[in-house]
Order: C-alpha cells, then sequence, then structure tokens
C-alpha cells in the first residue's frame, strides 16, 4: 500500500482551478497509476475533509522540439475533487 503523499502529487494553481475552489472543487496532480478510490482516501486523510465526488483526466505529454531533436514531455494524471457541503474546506487554495 503506497503512502498518501506518493498518491498526490501537487495542488494545481492556474485561474481556472482558482475560480473553481470557490465552488468547492480543487484540482490536485497525481500519480498516474492512481485510482479514484486511492486520491479520495488520500486526501481525506491528508487534509481531513469529506468528499463528495473524484472526477479525473490523464494529460499526455506534449512533442518538444529543440534543434532537429525532438522528445516529449512526461505524461500526467489530474484530479478534480469537489467536497460535501458540510466539509470544512482545504487552507491551501485561501491562502492564495
Amino acid at each position: 500500500m503506497r503512502l498518501s503523499y506518493d498518491v498526490i502529487l501537487k495542488p494545481v494553481i492556474s485561474e481556472r482551478s482558482m475560480e473553481e475552489a470557490q465552488n468547492r472543487k480543487y484540482t490536485f496532480k497525481v500519480a498516474v497509476d492512481a485510482d479514484k478510490y486511492e486520491i479520495k482516501r488520500s486526501l481525506e486523510e491528508i487534509f481531513g475533509v469529506e468528499i463528495e465526488k473524484v472526477n479525473t483526466m490523464n494529460v499526455k505529454g506534449k512533442l518538444k522540439k529543440v534543434g532537429k531533436n525532438i522528445g516529449r514531455r512526461p505524461a500526467s494524471k489530474k484530479a478534480i475533487v469537489t467536497l460535501t457541503p458540510k466539509s470544512k474546506e482545504i487552507e491551501f487554495f485561501h491562502g492564495l
């Protein structure tokens, strides 16, 4: 069994994610092989919140060229988490 901190890599800080934080939806970058149940359990353990729904999306790595060399950025996975109405908010997103 993995640790919760191995599943949740970092929060995603963007204009869209900050607007969604007002609606109790928070975005995190997670491990590529993590499933929704692991993500939910990890976030509940780390932040002490109640999660209503977890939506995930796989992000393909973009092609990048440097001169004549072609490479690819690594693929990643994002999770958008919706909290229940009675749950406390995640303090990390409100300090920004």
